[in-house]
């Protein structure tokens, strides 16, 4: 099962946890929390990307 990997500066497409993956696609043990329609941040290096690694539960992000 191959996760989706998404490029920084792309829309967060739920409420998560982010996990950085390396160029290589490895996991660096990384994450960073961003909100569902903000943008991922920046990456250490080029090729890095994030996916997801666990959904938020708190109902962030959601339209009322």
């Amino acid at each position: 099962m191959k996760k989706e990997i998404l490029p920084p500066g792309t829309k967060a497409p739920v409420s998560a946890e982010y996990e950085l993956i390396g160029p290589r696609g490895g996991d660096t043990g990384k994450e960073r929390t961003v909100v569902r329609g903000k943008p991922l941040p920046p990456t250490p290096k080029p090729g890095m990307g994030y996916t997801v690694h666990r959904p938020a539960h708190n109902n962030a992000g959601k339209r009322k």
